[in-house]
């Protein structure tokens, strides 16, 4: 009976700690924005590094299209706040934090749009980062989600697909 009750605490804590370790609940952070990078915000003073997509750094430089070199880093920044204004709610949906504390966010602006009922849009930040050539898809964590709206960015030259860059990952580990 001993050795029978011993097995079977064993087999229920076994399926008990597996349980909980693979249904992580997702949750769901809500407010105002603030963009950080083109991939980061905060809301309420919480970061939020945008699931799955990597934009260039602040200081990096790109070529365009005629070779000029331009702040791509910049560039996404800027686009990300067109993105979210002042007035919009940015709703992220997480599962995880990264190393340095941050939420792993799948992040939707609800942006106003003009029309008589004043309605708003949801606008899935990660794709449209990505889509319009301002971040590329971070396959190493991603699982090639992205893929698809970089093979178009790429295609239509979108953004950084205009002329030349390193991936945002290779340009780290050269420059930092």
């Amino acid at each position: 009976k001993s050795l029978m009750k011993k097995l079977s605490l064993i087999l229920f804590s076994i399926f008990f700690f597996t349980t909980i370790s693979f249904s992580k609940e997702e949750k769901i952070i809500r407010g105002k924005a603030q963009v950080i990078d083109g991939d980061t915000i905060k809301i309420d003073e919480i970061s939020i590094r945008l699931y799955g997509i990597d934009a260039p750094e602040k200081k990096q430089i790109c070529k365009g299209l005629s070779g000029e070199s331009y702040n791509c880093g910049l560039s996404s920044t800027r686009f990300l706040k067109v993105l979210i204004d002042n007035s919009t709610v940015v709703e992220c949906s997480y599962k995880n934090l990264d190393r340095y504390g941050r939420i792993i966010g799948k992040c939707i602006s609800h942006t106003k749009i003009a029309n008589k009922k004043n309605e708003t849009v949801p606008l899935p930040l990660n794709y449209w980062m990505v889509v319009s050539g301002h971040a590329v898809d971070y396959k190493k964590y991603s699982r090639g989600e992205y893929s698809e709206a970089e093979k178009t960015a790429k295609k239509e030259k979108k953004g950084i697909w205009r002329g030349e860059f390193d991936r945002p990952e290779k340009w780290r580990r050269k420059y930092k």
